[in-house]
């Protein structure tokens, strides 16, 4: 069972990039701004991510701490995607990403 909340926990961080990629791409402006946006919001989060989040986070972070910032990613991408008119997937992902995360601390998995 662990196993299988972990591979959902990633694939849903890999949907998280993906989602700012996608508001980024679908922004009512100039291919460059679309592009650069596209780009820079999902670096912008892995940068994120790296820092404070991973298992091999530059910044340990105690463990409320790094879950507020993974919450405040995992937002982020459901806001995204609801300004990029899709208010249903961002809060499915923003719904399974707290089911995971929920279930992942209950079965003694770190945060």
């Amino acid at each position: 069972m662990k196993a299988a909340l972990l591979t959902l926990i990633f694939l849903l961080e890999l949907a998280l990039l993906a989602a700012a990629g996608w508001w980024g791409l679908t922004l009512d402006a100039g291919w460059p701004v679309r592009l650069l946006a596209g780009l820079g919001a999902p670096l912008a989060i892995a940068v994120v991510w790296g820092l404070f989040c991973s298992p091999r986070a530059t910044v340990a972070l105690p463990a409320p701490a790094k879950l507020g910032v993974q919450a405040a990613c995992f937002v982020t991408g459901g806001v995204l995607l609801a300004l990029a008119g899709r208010p249903v997937p961002g809060a499915v992902l923003v719904a399974l990403w707290a089911l995971d995360k929920t279930l992942l601390t209950l079965s003694g998995e770190k945060i």
